[in-house]
């Protein structure tokens, strides 16, 4: 079975099952009349499959198509996160409701003549009886708690759900956040005291991220006028005949140095080596299990996702001939591959991939694979600066962890 059709029929059964509990809570639960349950059972059935005809077939067509497959999937996928967090939630709530619900009683006894006139409790008992009897003649009945509780609901995750996402649009979709950081290093030599680095990450140009895209980074990063830049990964989902427009602005970037890449995992799954040579065409310098002599040895080791495709990491390579007595900064793109940078006594990683968790609560995922999300840490010597990234994977949502370029700037810790 072809990639793209295997993986748009996996994704649609996870998809089904998701769909099918939001019927039973949005169509079933909320006791809807017949027509408006029709229409909702059919709207559901064709947002089910937006999702993952968004998943598997985007990066296989030209931007301009695969646009308006990614917008309705992939916003539909969001307010599918987050409204069904708020159903899920309220389920202990739903459950304790379901074993006390009856429906709301209406005493429709004829009233026993009183002396006097009605007290307030009475007459309240008479409207509502009123009411019924208005309801009954409409064809209507008067929902029982669990009906209640199942609209509520439905209103609350509708509306938390469009609330969360147009904000994580709206700062996804805007620009990336100017970092700086300063970063001790116990070898760096005087000389290099300063050495500034603007490290971008996770550019994801795609259907929804274009050349704009790349011309405002660009412009950002050339306004720091740094000493160097490192593109650490994930530059596109797509291939060179459909994208190359879109990354060419990536030949304006300046710097005394130049601009150095790593491939990172979406690399492979958009043709690597076309993308390679096309980067060297734009003026950027892959680093492919390499070294590169700047005022701080510069390394750039190849992505983990390469080992399936015969082209992983090879730290020792990318070592070999360095100066141990001078500061080594590696780029890498996933922060996970630290731990064979400390065993190497690699001095700074500088890498992206976690785009900082994207989508909280998804953070708390995210974290269980990877030691750190975002910012600077330190793992057994090695320090480890980790970017949230300039764009998105997915759902166009950035919930929790705004988009960055980070100006790492180095600093001797001695005074060498």
């Amino acid at each position: 079975m072809p990639t793209v059709l295997l993986t748009f029929v996996l994704h649609l059964g996870a998809s089904a099952l998701v769909h099918w509990y939001l019927w039973r809570r949005l169509v079933r639960d909320t006791a809807l009349d017949e027509r408006a349950g029709r229409w909702g059972t059919r709207l559901l059935a064709v947002l089910a499959v937006l999702p993952p005809l968004a998943m598997a077939t985007t990066r296989e067509l030209p931007p301009h198509v695969g646009r308006w497959i990614a917008w309705p999937g992939y916003v539909w996928l969001a307010l599918l996160l987050y409204g069904g967090m708020v159903l899920v939630l309220a389920e202990p709530l739903r459950l304790v409701v379901g074993r006390l619900a009856a429906p709301v009683a209406v005493n429709l006894a004829p009233q026993t003549p009183a002396a006097h006139a009605p007290s307030q409790a009475q007459a309240q008992a008479q409207a509502q009886a009123q009411a019924q009897a208005e309801a009954r003649r409409d064809g209507r009945s008067t929902p029982t708690r669990r009906v209640v509780l199942a609209r509520a609901s439905a209103v609350t995750a509708g509306a938390v759900a469009a609330s969360v996402v147009g904000t994580g649009m709206h700062t996804a979709l805007g620009p990336p956040r100017l970092k700086r950081v300063s970063v001790p290093l116990g070898r760096l030599a005087r000389g290099a005291d300063g050495f500034r680095i603007a490290v971008v990450a996770d550019i994801h140009l795609g259907p929804l991220l274009g050349e704009a895209h790349t011309r405002r980074i660009v412009d950002i990063i050339n306004r720091t006028s740094p000493d160097a830049v490192a593109v650490v990964g994930d530059l596109v989902d797509g291939t060179v005949e459909h994208l190359g427009r879109a990354a060419a602005p990536l030949r304006h970037l300046t710097s005394r140095h130049g601009t150095f890449f790593v491939t990172g995992n979406h690399e492979y799954k958009s043709g690597a080596e076309p993308w390679i040579d096309e980067l060297r065409e734009l003026g950027v310098r892959p680093l492919r299990n390499e070294r590169q002599e700047l005022p701080a040895f510069a390394l750039g080791v190849n992505d983990i996702t390469g080992e399936e495709h015969g082209d992983g990491p090879d730290y020792d390579a990318a070592l070999s001939g360095r100066d141990p007595s001078r500061a080594t900064v590696l780029l890498a793109h996933q922060p996970v591959m630290v731990t064979e940078a400390a065993r190497r006594g690699v001095d700074l990683q500088l890498s992206g991939h976690t785009h900082g968790g994207q989508m909280t609560p998804l953070n708390l995922l995210a974290a269980t694979q990877q030691p750190a999300l975002a910012g600077l840490h330190e793992f057994d010597g090695t320090q480890l600066h980790v970017t949230r990234g300039t764009g998105f994977w997915g759902p166009l949502v950035r919930v929790g962890a705004p988009p960055d370029i980070t100006v790492v700037e180095l600093r001797s810790s001695d005074g060498r």
